[in-house]
């Protein structure tokens, strides 16, 4: 096939593979805002999955067929994409066996936040979807039940405990909407039914806790494959090790140049930055003060363009989502009727004592709380999905959202805005980038210790301890993430890859415009990083890997 024939035979084979891919995960279709998904629970059963992987390895088949040059140019990299799009489920079922293994597989998924928190249809229809997804719950877990082999990993049990524990609480505040819009009627019932499935569910997984065990490592061959399925990468394993511990050293020496050159200590300047913080009644109008000086900064300094239709509204965090959450954006999906995003921050618990409610508002000093926000809003994630929104992109680039894009490029505006002078010419805006990028970075390097390297657990919390300065609780629990995502090396590993495209591009192809970089750069999508070079080039760039 050449010329339009290939074309037309391409794009069918795009949607082919969308269209598969959204039948096993369901919940990323409505993230993305394609609402004819909402309340549609997956068959995570063995026939359906079998059903799917044949499937799949029919369309990798067809993708493989094409000849390469009788594309388009603009559509020789989404080919790549589009493998990646299948081969990424395919390594969680056949390669780590999450289905088999991993019970937040069954019970992680199960949320009904995507019809509360943005009004995108009429109150009734999104109550419908929610009333779906309860009804879908029985079956899904029951599949689980079916499909976990233990002995399983503990870290993975721990937290589908946990997950579990605060679905109830997830279901009530549902159903208080649904009672506000007149809709409690119909939501009572499937509410009952999917509870109590998912009461049997944690109490087979608590009898499971006895036999289970801290194998959770992928294992070196099965880490360097997942850096491929998730980003294109063929980088090795060590060279990836090696970058995390140049980043951390780089980040270390410049905390040490700062202290030396305001001639502080650290302790005193996080206890100074400590006591500057919002009242608890506060937290959510500074929050809102942080985006518009964000926003505003941004603007003044030209450093990458607004697409239209800004809009952010800031909330508390749900109260089902605030032992996992600081701060979060919900961000409208590229297929979204309306564009606007909600910016989460986790307020004080009445119920706490009033030294932890002390130690949370000083963690949400307004320095640190600024620094999320650019992160969070602008110029971080909201303002990439602004981007990803505007950009006229084939299917598969609104579709592919790279982690290590997404994440990376808003730990890189965190740099970018104090290299701007955002906070002003004190050390304390650099000091709280400084201490989320040293986190990042032990991130990785506990990612690729845990998973590749036979690191026990404690070598990681260690790890966090000393090179993060995190205290002993917050390090075990970042330790512990590692174990069950590992992809939380997608900070560090994405920033290092805009930062080099910048070194290696920003004169030779944008004329030191770092405004025209930004914004070829947030005009690909969030594309698997292995790209980015090829994609800069021209549109369709090449086909790494292939």
């Amino acid at each position: 096939m050449v010329g339009a024939a290939a074309t037309d035979e391409f794009d069918a084979v795009e949607q082919a593979v969308v269209d598969h891919v959204f039948r096993l995960q369901p919940g990323l279709a409505v993230g993305l805002g394609l609402h004819q998904y909402d309340g549609i629970v997956p068959d995570l059963s063995a026939a359906a999955t079998d059903r799917w992987e044949a499937d799949a390895d029919v369309l990798l088949g067809r993708l493989a067929g094409f000849d390469e040059v009788a594309l388009p140019a603009g559509r020789r990299a989404d080919r790549f994409l589009l493998r990646l799009l299948l081969e990424g489920p395919l390594f969680d079922l056949r390669e780590s066996r999450d289905l088999e293994r991993n019970p937040m597989t069954y019970i992680g998924g199960i949320s009904l936040t995507a019809y509360l928190v943005r009004d995108y249809a009429p109150a009734a229809d999104r109550v419908r979807a929610m009333v779906r997804t309860l009804a879908g719950v029985p079956k899904l877990l029951e599949d689980g039940r079916r499909r976990l082999r233990g002995p399983l990993p503990r870290p993975f049990v721990d937290l589908a405990l946990a997950i579990g524990g605060g679905l109830p609480g997830h279901f009530a505040e549902a159903e208080a909407y649904a009672a506000r819009v007149g809709a409690a009627a119909e939501f009572a019932g499937p509410r009952a039914v999917a509870e109590a499935a998912v009461a049997r569910f944690v109490a087979a997984l608590r009898d499971e806790l006895p036999r289970a065990v801290p194998d959770f490592a992928l294992g070196p061959e099965r880490f360097q494959r997942l850096l491929f399925v998730r980003e294109g990468l063929t980088t090795p394993v060590d060279e990836l090790r090696r970058a995390g511990e140049a980043d951390l050293a780089r980040n270390q020496a410049r905390l040490a140049e700062l202290l030396r050159q305001h001639g502080t200590t650290e302790a005193a300047l996080l206890e100074r930055m400590g006591d500057d913080h919002p009242a608890a009644a506060e937290i959510v109008p500074a929050a809102r003060r942080c985006v518009d000086e964000a926003l505003a900064f941004v603007r003044s300094h030209d450093l990458v363009s607004i697409p239209a239709g800004v809009a952010v509204r800031v909330e508390e965090t749900p109260l089902w989502a605030r032992a996992l959450s600081t701060a979060s954006m919900d961000s409208p999906g590229p297929f979204d009727p309306g564009g606007e995003g909600v910016y989460y921050v986790t307020p004080v618990d009445p119920a706490w004592s009033a030294a932890q409610q002390r130690e949370w508002l000083r963690s949400l000093n307004r320095t640190m709380l600024a620094n999320i926000t650019v992160h969070e809003v602008f110029p971080g994630h909201y303002l990439q999905y602004l981007h990803l929104r505007a950009a006229a992109l084939p299917l598969a680039r609104r579709v592919y959202l790279s982690p290590s894009f997404v994440e990376g490029w808003a730990h890189y505006t965190e740099e970018l805005a104090v290299e701007n002078g955002f906070g002003g010419p004190g050390p304390e805006a650099e000091v709280a980038q400084l201490h989320d990028a040293l986190l990042r970075d032990c991130r990785l390097l506990a990612a690729v210790g845990l998973h590749a390297d036979g690191w026990p657990l404690e070598r990681a919390v260690r790890l966090f301890e000393t090179d993060a300065r995190m205290d002993r609780l917050p390090a075990e629990r970042e330790a512990i993430r590692g174990t069950y995502n590992p992809e939380y090396f997608c900070y560090t590993l994405g920033k290092l890859a805009i930062r080099d495209l910048r070194a290696r591009r920003l004169a030779s192809s944008f004329g030191g415009n770092p405004k025209a970089f930004h914004d070829a750069l947030l005009g690909l999508g969030a594309p698997p990083i292995a790209l980015l070079d090829a994609l800069l080039d021209r549109p369709g760039g090449g086909t790494p890997g292939a």
